[in-house]
């Protein structure tokens, strides 16, 4: 596999114009950087500097091909080259918006000038970039990038539940819309017993919050039947739980709306992992320091609305809002 091309350093720089100014033919500078001599020959015709004025000053140096060298890199960086579409990206960026999705929904809409996510992270942890502390607009709003960390859950076992083993291939590979998954945003305890209950359906990603006084079963299944009457029951078929005690009352659901649930292997969140990737979005909104008084409707609605709003790289940079809509629409016309 062939190696990538390293750009001159500027070190190296600094070795080239000593040698240079010792008269050090160019291929046996070539040989002592491991360069090859076309390397130097180019680095010597772009980045000498010349006076016309006073010519005797003329020559390669180490400071000034430096400079020369980044101010034509800059250039060609289309966030520093395109000062309105960097700001596009950063009121993308304070939106919520991650540097993935930005670049899709460019290109899905068809921008004079688009950029990808790579070019997004590159000029935030660029010199300019760290300067300006753009990582700050980032998701993660880290200088570098790393791994996230996986959550742990602690789930008892649900008796006579139905295994997600049972579950219809059809909904398993989000072939058929309306199947929801569903869990529990918790906070700090000395916040109360007030909880969210956060609701993604598996093929638009379109999510719903809904606030709960404590963590009873019985109220939290009332308020997902309330949350989804509205819908038609084809738009609202299943509903896929982990194991925790707050949905032992899951029979509640074919009473009141006909819905199916599923559940989640023991210790195996990452089944309904739908719900839980829309969880560490959502914790940007509402972090485990978010006050119950906080929490009101008004608020939950926003924060769906926004999230609804962000085009998804899994729906190819539409939004949930316009696949939930079509989805929905198609669904109206067969029913008439």
């Amino acid at each position: 596999m062939a190696s990538h091309y390293q750009h001159l350093s500027f070190e190296e720089r600094r070795k080239i114009a000593k040698w240079r100014e010792g008269k050090m033919p160019v291929p046996e500078i070539a040989d002592r950087l491991s360069r090859p001599a076309s390397t130097i020959y180019r680095e010597l015709k772009r980045n000498t500097f010349l006076d016309a004025e006073l010519p005797q000053y003329s020559g390669y140096y180490a400071v000034t091909a430096q400079d020369k060298y980044e101010r034509r890199r800059a250039v060609h960086r289309k966030l520093v080259a395109y000062p309105e579409v960097k700001a596009a990206v950063e009121d993308a960026l304070k939106a919520g918006w991650s540097p993935e999705q930005i670049a899709g929904r460019m290109r899905l809409e068809q921008h004079r000038i688009c950029v990808s996510h790579e070019t997004i992270y590159r000029f935030a942890y660029s010199k300019l970039g760290l300067a300006e502390a753009f990582y700050r607009h980032l998701p993660e709003h880290r200088r570098r990038r790393r791994p996230r960390n996986h959550r742990r859950h602690q789930r008892s076992h649900i008796q006579d539940s139905q295994s997600l083993c049972h579950r219809p291939a059809v909904v398993a590979e989000r072939q058929e819309f309306g199947h929801w998954e569903c869990d529990l945003m918790m906070f700090r305890k000395e916040n109360g017993k007030v909880n969210v209950t956060s609701l993604v359906e598996r093929v638009s990603r379109f999510t719903v919050l809904i606030r709960n006084e404590d963590r009873h079963s019985e109220p939290i299944m009332e308020a997902l039947i309330a949350g989804l009457a509205p819908l038609p029951a084809e738009a609202r078929q299943s509903i896929t739980f982990d194991r925790g005690t707050e949905f032992s009352a899951w029979r509640r659901l074919k009473d009141g709306i006909g819905a199916a649930s599923w559940f989640c292997d023991p210790q195996a969140p990452w089944q309904k992992g739908t719900v839980e990737n829309t969880n560490g979005r959502l914790r940007k909104h509402l972090p485990r320091s978010t006050e119950p008084t906080a929490l009101t409707n008004r608020y939950l609605r926003s924060i769906c609305q926004s999230l609804n709003s962000t085009p998804r790289k899994c729906l190819g940079y539409r939004t949930p809002a316009e696949v939930f809509e079509s989805n929905l629409m198609a669904l109206r016309n067969r029913l008439e």
